[in-house]
């Protein structure tokens, strides 16, 4: 793809799935049942044992009539008989309907209240909330319980046996995953993911995988660690992908540095994905490097990757960091790092997030009149491909840019500019500068309204630990010796820890919600 000065970049299509997700599934959990499929704090569950909630899980679901295109809500924690669970709504295909099980309590209501799914699955730590029971009794749902300690089990509870008389969500013919987006910007929207999409995802996904074992093949395979919340489209991406490749999981509740330095000394994997923010959290821990000695590559994702993160990372555990760029309505990554790209080109493409995966095509419009931009030049990232429900071209809110070399650079967000008073502020320059601070671990500026000016910046900030004492006073004015005053946050607040998204992502929308209630 050298020498390319036009405006699209394109990569050839991946070849098809041999067999349907369904299929995948089916014989995943058929063909070995003594097999290992999930090690979970230590222990392991086969595929025999998996494949009982499955069976269970469908019992209930067909006796009550609910059968293929039916929303199934489901409160994905990471818990192997919630894996479990997923692909069994899968393999029948019905659709899962994701619901963030880290929010509060009225919050996971509201939003069941909200989608009116006619049966509900949960482990048990969450149907022991009591409004969780009660939104259940409220909108007639059948409500399930899966487990496989301490053996596999699904059961309804007493009184939610079955549905009741609705209404409830229409079916959902051919989407796989009613998935939340990330949030990172706003309240987290709903995504319809198509069958046909995530197969395709796949495919693309094993293209770049040699000598790659169907599902059916049990050959001894490194388990694939996965520590990203399964709510999210990494997670869920993830576990299906191991699954179809017939690699089994390590799977972690959630990350921490002690349990992922645990999984990574017993299974010594070739290959693991992180996200930036636990990039960040094992360096400073100060982790044996010893313990990344089987690694050959880290991808990277979820979150705009630092270039000097990516490099104190490397040179601390000699590992390639891989970027990946990807969005939930794409059902995966459409652009990355390759190993034969990073030892090519990585010291020449210093914060690129790489190049266009298989049947992908990438283009850089500008951003009022839509026209396609010259090699080299900013404007709005447009995507084609055949993981998108829409056809043509597919506008995100990224800026970007593409070089001659068909690598994709990302350059902020459409909606991130603050028009202050006329003036045009950019908050990631600003958290940049903040980062700069020897006292700051990360920043998160956003936009406020501003009857006078129309909006203002402001900022919260989380500190290293065990850093000198410093004051939101102190930080404001190392911001003001750095930038021109309208530049500088009229609010400043530092706070305990900044807000996440399931993916780990800091919430700019949580972050807004938190300082608007100051300033009130």
């Amino acid at each position: 793809m050298s020498n390319c000065t036009q405006c699209v970049v394109r990569q050839p299509q991946g070849d098809a799935m041999s067999q349907t997700l369904a299929q995948g599934i089916e014989q995943a959990a058929t063909s070995a049942p003594e097999a290992l499929a999930i090690e979970f704090e230590g222990e392991w569950f086969t595929w025999g044992q998996l494949a009982k909630v499955m069976s269970g899980l469908e019992a209930l679901l067909a006796g009550a009539n609910l059968g293929k295109a039916t929303p199934v809500a489901m409160l994905m924690r990471n818990a192997p008989a919630m894996v479990a669970a997923a692909l069994q709504v899968l393999k029948t295909e019905r659709c899962v309907v994701t619901v963030n099980p880290f929010q509060g309590a009225e919050k996971i209501a509201a939003d069941l209240r909200q989608l009116r799914c006619a049966a509900i699955v949960a482990v048990e730590q969450d149907w022991a909330l009591a409004q969780l029971r009660e939104v259940a009794r409220e909108t007639g749902a059948m409500a399930v319980q899966v487990s496989l300690k301490p053996e596999p089990q699904v059961s309804a509870l007493d009184g939610l046996d079955k549905p009741g008389t609705g209404p409830f969500h229409e079916p959902l013919n051919g989407t796989a995953v009613l998935m939340l987006s990330s949030g990172t910007t706003g309240p987290a929207k709903r995504i319809k993911l198509p069958y046909k999409q995530l197969e395709q995802s796949f495919a693309r996904a094993a293209a770049y995988e040699s000598n790659r074992p169907s599902s059916g093949t049990r050959a001894a395979r490194t388990p694939a660690i996965l520590a990203t919340p399964l709510v999210h489209i990494g997670g869920l991406y993830f576990s299906l992908d191991a699954v179809l490749a017939g690699r089994p999981i390590a799977l972690l509740e959630k990350f921490s540095v002690a349990e992922y330095c645990r999984v990574l000394k017993a299974h010594r994997p070739k290959a693991i994905s992180l996200p930036p923010s636990a990039i960040r959290m094992l360096l400073d821990a100060a982790v044996d490097p010893e313990l990344f000695s089987s690694v050959i590559a880290v991808r990277a994702g979820s979150a705009p990757l630092l270039p000097e993160l990516k490099s104190q990372f490397e040179s601390t555990f000699k590992v390639p960091v891989l970027d990946v760029y990807g969005a939930t309505e794409f059902a995966g990554a459409v652009a990355g790092w390759s190993l034969d790209d990073y030892r090519q080109f990585d010291k020449l493409k210093v914060g690129s997030v790489g190049r266009a995966q298989p049947g992908i095509e990438l283009r850089v419009v500008d951003g009022e009149t839509g026209e396609p931009q010259p090699v080299g030049t900013k404007g709005v990232l447009e995507i084609r491909s055949l993981q998108s429900e829409t056809k043509g071209w597919v506008r995100t809110t990224d800026l970007a840019e593409l070089d001659s070399d068909g690598f994709l650079y990302i350059r902020g967000r459409v909606d991130d500019a603050i028009i202050r008073g006329g003036f045009k502020v950019l908050p990631r320059d600003i958290e940049a500068l903040l980062r700069e601070h020897p006292a700051v671990q990360e920043a998160c500026v956003v936009g406020l309204p501003d009857k006078r000016l129309g909006a203002v910046p402001a900022a919260a900030v989380e500190l290293r630990e065990g850093a000198s004492a410093v004051s939101e006073a102190e930080l404001t004015q190392f911001l003001r010796d750095k930038v021109v005053a309208y530049q500088v946050p009229t609010c400043l607040r530092i706070v305990p820890a900044l807000p996440r998204t399931p993916s780990l992502k800091v919430s700019q929308h949580e972050v807004r919600q938190l300082l608007a209630a100051e300033l009130a």
